[in-house]
């Protein structure tokens, strides 16, 4: 599929038409989950999981930084009411579409961007990328992604990375069980491709049947979860604490 002018992010299938490639593409704001890149990447989701033909979906990003989270800007200015309620319907989409999803992290993931590498059914990041559930700083709480976070880690982990907002290597994340597995830099790209390969070799009933066995308990969490914490992340974007933080933090000088 050839790109669209402005687009954030591109959607490719191989020529055999098992693989389907979404690149975040939106180096400006560092791929943050800004309006346009989230209904972009919901689309390109939808077009994947439409397709038939289509075993495997990998996620990844056109350069170092996978996504810096939620777009600030936006964040600072708007309700987040509705971009909320859309991050946990991302996050439920890849839990039950009927392929596998990977994600491919060379780099930094951050708060929100955490969420999608949690929902994926398998994560790959290399050893050397960095993760931060910075929300605690901004007078935030990662509510709607620890609806897969948190599933995917253990408890202590989860305490320690969520309630001090500092970063940990890829490494780390496989240990908190966040990633699937963590490898050098130089061999993520050989190691990514052939596990896509493997991976786009099952059938299409089986990977649909699989997908519900082992992602039933955090589609469940979800559903039963989802409206709370949206209603909770939307209440602490709006108030004036976190208004003020992320102010504070678009108004630093860059470099």
């Amino acid at each position: 599929m050839s790109e669209t002018p402005n687009e954030l992010v591109h959607y490719s299938v191989d020529s055999a038409g098992a693989v389907a490639t979404i690149t975040l593409d939106s180096p400006h704001n560092r791929n943050a989950l800004s309006r346009q890149l989230v209904t972009e990447l919901f689309g390109h989701l939808q077009a994947a999981q439409a397709n038939a033909d289509v075993r495997v979906v990998l996620i990844q990003s056109s350069g170092k930084v996978f996504c810096s989270g939620a777009d600030l800007s936006e964040a600072a200015t708007v309700s987040m009411e509705e971009g909320t309620r859309r991050i946990i319907a991302l996050q439920r989409l890849i839990a039950t579409m009927d392929k596998v999803v990977i994600t491919k992290n060379l780099g930094a993931v951050r708060a929100g961007g955490i969420g999608v590498v949690a929902a994926a059914d398998i994560a790959i990041a290399a050893e050397e990328s960095s993760f931060a559930l910075t929300e605690v700083k901004l007078g935030l709480a990662a509510a709607i992604i620890s609806l897969s976070v948190f599933h995917r880690m253990d408890p202590r982990s989860a305490s320690l990375t969520a309630l001090s907002g500092e970063t940990f290597s890829g490494a780390d994340a496989a240990a908190y069980g966040l990633v699937t597995k963590a490898v050098p830099a130089a061999e993520l790209d050989a190691y990514v491709d052939d596990l896509v390969a493997n991976v786009a070799t099952g059938a299409a009933q089986g990977i649909r049947e699989t997908k519900k066995v082992l992602n039933r308990e955090l589609v469940a969490r979800i559903d039963a979860d989802g409206e709370e914490m949206a209603n909770l992340s939307t209440s602490l974007f709006g108030s004036d604490e976190a208004r003020e933080a992320m102010m504070a933090f678009l108004s630093r000088p860059k470099g």
